[in-house]
């Protein structure tokens, strides 16, 4: 392809392995170079290359970030998360999840509802005000009124425990946009 080859939505799809529902993200926050063709997007094939430099590649393993105040359940994640070839990190609460994530790049959080002192829900609103990444909410303690607000907040899963290890791995690569990692 030259430089000055435009790619479509459903190319760029294939070409970054993500889907469509972040690359619309990508767009409305400005993080993605994409030029509006009547009613459709198109994606020069150079800037998308230069906007790849300084994100994850095709083929680098994804960072997830798991937090969760139970030591067993953390880990659990990182081993399994880390056999389905993620990268993890894993931290007992909202406060360091948010200083974590300040530090690092990550391709998606994985967080417990309830926790001491800052919920999972308050650790989304937070993370939502400075980051756009998938999050997965596990928990025991699901309620209709979470699970809405979990909703409201754009969650892209939200598993309730106990869980098969294999649903959370299904989710974590629907949620990147991937093949599933099973």
């Amino acid at each position: 392809m030259n430089d000055d080859h435009y790619l479509t939505t459903d190319e760029l799809l294939d070409y970054l392995h993500i889907n469509l529902r972040t690359i619309y993200r990508l767009i409305k926050a400005g993080k993605i170079p994409a030029v509006r063709v009547g009613r459709q997007w198109r994606f020069r094939k150079r800037d998308i290359d230069a906007w790849l430099t300084g994100h994850r590649k095709v083929g680098e393993r994804p960072r997830v970030l798991v937090v969760d105040d139970e030591q067993a359940v953390r880990d659990l994640m990182a081993k399994y998360l880390a056999t389905a070839d993620y990268d993890v990190d894993t931290v007992p609460d909202g406060p360091t999840a948010l200083e974590r994530l300040r530090s690092n790049d990550y391709d998606l959080m994985i967080t417990d509802l309830k926790m001491p002192g800052m919920d999972g829900l308050s650790v989304i609103r937070e993370t939502r005000r400075e980051f756009d990444l998938p999050i997965i909410i596990i928990t025991a303690y699901s309620t209709e009124a979470s699970a809405i607000e979990a909703i409201n907040l754009g969650v892209s899963g939200y598993l309730t425990k106990p869980f098969r290890m294999e649903r959370v791995l299904a989710v974590a690569a629907r949620a990147l946009g991937e093949p599933a990692a099973v």
